[in-house]
């Protein structure tokens, strides 16, 4: 209880005694976000917002976790993890607000990146873990062996988790809150099944996104950025890995998941058929140009994220 305590406080003290110090320097080099036009023209007032606030929240992650949790294989290789993606995140920003080029890192560089990673994560995962190659189905309570199909699925989490998460940095508060409450559940999942060194991480990145919302909730003074929301999707998606509930990840991330299919469907219809399905995605902005406030939709959005990490807490055995 200690450490956890321990964890909680470093995390949380961490970025509300960072954020101020660190906004207006984000200001002063001029490190804001540049909106998108064919985005919801609400948006267009955010213009200029600084970003790559995620630089406190993965800061206070990682210095709660080497200060409260045991620097187990398994924390190392979730940090090392948490850190790879804030790199790509961190140089997506770079390259966005100070080359001036919007789009950032390429898609094939970003998804190398990705790729290297997956594969660290596999090697140590493997050889110095332990972990097979089979993953547990939630309800049936089963264990399968999936063989060499279970190093595509640690890509395909790692990738989709990372990228979901940073679909849905969309709104003041919704990532930074639903990553909280997603990594909660993670915190209670990790104590359950005796990863008490993760259960730790996870509580860390709790606290961490919970007071990163004092700075990024509606009106947001600053943006997380890809250097957060890239490094929080790979954080999430190693907990899952690393304590084997890969599956249970799409049932806690379910708010992520359904950001990420809105993409997904909306390019194929729109390139299948020449329609779109939603008014624009991914889907938090469907419900914004329907007519919700931003406020409502991201009060919505935490509500359905609590109530799946609720489901998927009582699927654990």
């Amino acid at each position: 209880m200690d450490k956890i305590l321990l964890a909680a406080i470093f995390a949380a003290g961490l970025v509300l005694c960072t954020g101020p110090l660190l906004i207006p320097e984000l200001h002063k080099l001029k490190f804001g976000q540049s909106i998108r036009e064919e985005g919801p023209k609400s948006h267009q007032a955010k213009s200029g917002t600084p970003t790559m606030g995620g630089i406190m929240i993965i800061l206070a992650i990682v210095i709660a976790t080497v200060a409260a949790a045991p620097l187990t294989p398994a924390v190392l290789l979730a940090l090392f993890i948490t850190l790879g993606h804030f790199v790509l995140g961190f140089l997506d920003d770079y390259i966005k607000v100070v080359k001036k080029r919007n789009l950032g890192l390429k898609a094939k560089q970003k998804m190398l990146g990705q790729i290297l990673i997956a594969i660290v994560t596999m090697i140590v995962g493997t050889r110095v873990l332990g972990i097979d190659t089979t993953i547990w189905i939630p309800i049936a309570d089963i264990n399968l062996d999936i063989g060499i199909g279970y190093y595509f699925l640690v890509l395909f989490v790692l990738v989709g988790t990372s990228n979901a998460v940073n679909l849905t940095d969309g709104l003041d508060g919704l990532a930074s809150g639903t990553v909280a409450i997603a990594s909660g559940a993670y915190a209670l999942v990790c104590y359950m099944t005796g990863h008490f060194d993760l259960a730790l991480f996870c509580v860390a990145m709790m606290m961490a996104c919970v007071a990163f919302l004092r700075f990024n909730a509606h009106p947001a003074k600053v943006f997380m950025g890809d250097t957060g929301s890239l490094a929080l999707g790979g954080a999430i998606a190693a907990v899952g890995i690393l304590t084997h509930t890969e599956i249970l990840l799409a049932v806690i991330g379910f708010v992520f998941v359904c950001e990420a299919l809105s993409v997904i469907i909306q390019v194929i219809s729109f390139k299948t058929t020449g329609k779109r399905v939603f008014r624009m995605s991914p889907i938090h902005h469907h419900f914004e140009l329907g007519g919700w406030k931003e406020t409502k939709v991201v009060f919505v959005f935490w509500m359905v994220g609590l109530v799946a990490s609720v489901v998927g807490l009582l699927m654990m055995p």
